[in-house]
């Protein structure tokens, strides 16, 4: 890479400011990027945006219907069901992911015992299949703590959580949480090593406990990777899947259905061009959410 140099001129003095003038061979490496994501990403993507706008059941003759796809997503109540529950779900998980996280990292990080041992098990559910995990959870659920219920006489755990439409979604957002703290975990360790022992030695010094040293230094320095962590996990739980097809598969009934399980249940349906609309849809929704992150974040520097 190749440096020249540039003059500006902005009163008596002249100031020399350096221009990085980027080699042609960098633009050749990234061709190959740039082929592969154009070809696995684009253009299947505005290949599955023309035919929202058609009849087309993902095989065979299609004719143009205009918007009567996308006019039909806002009356219908699965689509609206799968909506509700995708966001509510995401919700409730990233505070539940955070507050955890939050906490194991504070108590990873200070002065006790084995302390490089104990990130090491926590950070193992990260590695293992997320349908393998909700297979196994999906045992307990409906094995395991129904059996434990029957046996100590509670009638609530006497039935399985994952058969009850109203308490489904609590098992999933349990086993999600579950694989999802080691890496909110890894970056709130990562900010908490950040913070100076300078400060805390000060606040001791002025007489902080423990609890305003977290509320009044620690979570204000750390702010920013809470920010991360919150846009990250959210944008994250927006598309669950495999969780929740191994646990539930959507059900009771579609009571835990998510957006991505209903477009892609609909394209093995034969509702290509209608769930091609749903797609549609829920890019737009997140291209607006992650407008939006960016704004309250613009100007901060997070790390």
């Amino acid at each position: 890479m190749t440096t020249t140099t540039t003059i500006v001129t902005g009163g008596p003095r002249q100031l020399r400011r350096p221009a990085k003038r980027v080699e042609p061979i960098y633009y050749l490496f990234l061709l190959p990027t740039l082929v592969l994501f154009t070809l696995a990403i684009t253009v299947p993507a505005v290949v599955g945006i023309f035919f929202s706008f058609t009849d087309s059941i993902g095989i065979g003759d299609w004719s143009f219907n205009g918007l009567t796809n996308y006019i039909a997503l806002f009356s219908d109540p699965a689509i609206l069901q799968s909506y509700l529950f995708t966001f509510g779900f995401s919700i409730v998980t990233v505070l539940a992911v955070n507050v955890v996280a939050f906490l194991l990292a504070v108590g990873l990080t200070s002065r006790i015992r084995f302390k490089t041992g104990l990130r090491t098990i926590f950070v193992i559910p990260m590695v293992i299949s997320g349908i393998i995990i909700a297979y196994v959870f999906n045992f307990l659920f409906s094995n395991s703590l129904p059996a434990a219920g029957a046996v100590t006489g509670i009638p609530w755990l006497s039935t399985s959580l994952l058969a009850n439409p109203d308490l489904a979604w609590v098992a999933i957002v349990i086993v999600t949480a579950w694989q999802a703290v080691p890496g909110t975990l890894l970056i709130y360790i990562a900010g908490l090593l950040s913070v100076p022992g300078e400060v805390y030695e000060a606040a001791d010094i002025d007489g902080a406990n423990k609890f305003q040293q977290l509320t009044r230094i620690t979570l204000p320095l750390v702010a920013g990777y809470v920010m991360i962590n919150v846009i990250l996990g959210f944008k994250g739980f927006l598309g669950a899947y495999d969780i929740i097809v191994g646990l539930t598969n959507g059900g009771p009934g579609t009571a835990t259905r998510s957006i991505s399980m209903t477009v892609i249940a609909g394209f093995n349906g034969g509702d290509y061009a209608y769930q091609m609309a749903n797609a549609t849809i829920f890019f737009i929704v997140a291209i607006i959410i992650s407008l939006l992150q960016l704004s309250l974040t613009r100007g901060r520097n997070a790390l």
